[in-house]
Formats: C-alpha cells, sequence, structure tokens
C-alpha cells in the first residue's frame, strides 16, 4: 500500500495574489493499493466514487505521463480539509494523485516534473507548490508556461490561527468581483508590500507582516463575499494578530508572533463563530510525504 500525506495550502497571504503560497499542518491523506477491480473509492462522498475523481483523475495522468497503463487500484480518502474554503482541497488532491503514480512505479516522477503535472491540472502553481515543496513559495509561470518556484523558509516562532466559516466562497464569484485595471500608485504598494512580506515571514518580525500585509488587489473586494469578515478581523487584531483572507475564502488566516495570542484569538473566535472550525496551525516545511506499506510495516519514505 502506497499512503500519501499532503497538506492543505493557504493561497496569497494577503499581498502576494497568484504568486505567494504557504503549506500548514492540516493534512490530507490518501491511501493506494491493488484491487481486483478497475476502480475503488472510499471516504469521499458516492458522486465522487467515480473516474471524474480529481485524485484517480491525477493519478492517471502520472501514468500516463510515464506511459504506463494504469493499474486497478482501491484509493482510499482521509482528509478534514473543506471544499471551497481557500485551503488548497483540489491542489491536495491533485498531488496526491501524482506523487502516488510516481511512487507506483518506483519514483519515477522528479519534483520539477511533478511540479509541471501539477499545475497543468491546476491552472497555476501558487497552491501546487506548497502542498508539493511545504513553507513558504513564490511561483509564477515562464513564458514556456512552466512553474518557477523560490521557496522561502518561515520562522517557527510565528503562530497561525485558522478560521474557517461554515459557508463556502466560490472561486468563480471571488474572481469576479476582482476590478479589471489597478492604478500604478496601487501596483507599486503591492509589489514593494509582497516583497517585504517573504522576509517579513522569514524573520518573523510580527510588526512587519502587520505593515507589509495591507493589500490592495483582491482583499477589498472578496472581503464582501465574507460577511463575518470586519468581526473576524477585529477578533484577530484585538490579540495582535494578522488577519487575511486565505486563497479566495472564506476561510481567514490569523498570524501571531506567539502562542498566547494565538491562545486568545482562538478562544475569542471560537466563542464569536461556534459554528466554525477554528484551528491553531504551524507551517509545514516538507510538503508531500509518501509512505510504502507492506504487512503493517513501512518499507520506504
Amino acid at each position: 500500500m502506497i499512503k500519501i500525506k499532503v497538506p492543505a495550502t493557504s493561497a496569497n497571504v494577503g499581498v502576494g495574489f497568484d504568486c505567494l503560497g504557504l503549506a500548514v499542518s492540516f493534512y490530507s491523506t490518501v491511501s493506494f493499493e491493488e484491487s481486483s477491480t478497475r476502480l475503488e473509492i472510499t471516504g469521499c462522498p458516492t458522486e465522487f466514487q467515480t473516474e471524474d475523481n480529481l485524485v484517480y483523475k491525477a493519478f492517471v495522468k502520472g501514468c500516463d505521463y510515464l506511459d504506463k497503463p494504469v493499474p486497478n487500484v482501491k484509493i482510499s480518502i482521509d482528509t478534514d480539509i473543506p471544499v471551497a474554503r481557500g485551503l488548497g482541497s483540489s491542489s491536495t488532491c491533485i498531488v496526491a494523485g501524482l506523487k502516488a503514480a510516481s511512487v507506483w512505479f518506483d519514483n519515477a516522477i522528479s519534483t520539477d516534473q511533478l511540479l509541471v503535472l501539477a499545475t497543468e491540472m491546476e491552472g497555476h502553481p501558487d497552491n501546487v507548490t506548497p502542498a508539493i515543496l511545504g513553507g513558504l513559495c513564490v511561483s509564477f509561470l515562464d513564458d514556456n508556461n512552466r512553474p518557477v518556484v523560490v521557496k522561502y523558509d518561515v520562522n517557527t516562532q510565528l503562530n497561525f490561527v485558522a478560521l474557517i466559516p461554515n459557508y463556502e466562497v466560490s472561486t468563480r464569484e471571488a474572481r469576479k468581483v476582482l476590478p479589471k485595471t489597478m492604478r500604478y500608485a496601487d501596483t507599486i504598494h503591492q509589489v514593494s508590500r509582497c516583497a517585504v512580506m517573504t522576509k517579513a515571514l522569514e524573520a518573523g518580525d510580527a510588526d512587519l507582516i502587520h505593515e507589509a500585509c495591507d493589500d490592495r488587489m483582491h482583499e477589498p473586494y472578496r472581503a464582501k463575499l465574507i460577511p463575518d469578515y470586519a468581526h473576524a478581523k477585529a477578533i484577530s487584531e484585538q490579540s495582535n494578530g494578522t488577519m487575511y483572507i486565505s486563497g479566495s475564502g472564506s476561510t481567514l488566516m490569523a498570524i501571531t508572533a506567539n502562542e498566547k495570542s494565538a491562545e486568545a484569538i482562538f478562544k475569542n473566535a471560537s466563542a464569536a463563530f461556534p459554528d466554525w472550525k477554528i484551528r491553531k496551525m504551524a507551517v509545514d516545511l516538507t510538503g508531500v510525504q509518501s509512505e510504502v506499506i507492506e504487512r503493517g510495516k513501512v518499507l520506504h519514505r
């Protein structure tokens, strides 16, 4: 049996629209093993237990890339990562399937090619790159539509609290509300703060993170799709946190300098939003991981 563990991701990190992505300690685990039938899928709603399942489609893509026949496979999905909440649920599916195909055929897909294949499926690299590499990733597509990625360290003293509403925000709707153009002044504002944010996260400088996390590109527009945005932000800032919209939402991510502030946000947000999932997180520095298990023993990772 092959077991794949993929971290959730938090894209944009405020000012890094479509280029910054962060892997966080919230995981999807997917197991793959030989089956007597063409395809078995468990752990997800019945309507997704088909060949259109994104995990299986990624597995097939990996097999096709290697020019290998797609084996009969049983896929078991174990995840708490909610769909359409801005935590990279589709990226975890894509990365899990591709990585499983690689491991199935003796790790035949390199990390660089895994990035290319995952980006082809997702359409953009900001979520799949941290899911594969871990940490904070800055990425863009070059002239040949291939991902270029730089990975940054994130200071381990920083704490993250995810405020996950009990309602979705459609990525399509989140794109529709964005303006078609930006003023030069706003563009300069954005680019400078995005550059500073990478260093601020690396240094663990909470004051600099707060100063840099002033987005003018998407959050002012997407915040209107999240009815509780202002209330959640007030809770975060009351405890010296810096909050941003994770991906296109609806999840809101707070960054704090210490455990005490993170605990205060967790406590106050849990009281204010009893129907939400509030989770304290760390940055995942490893990215996708795999195990090959036989008769209960891990043969290799």
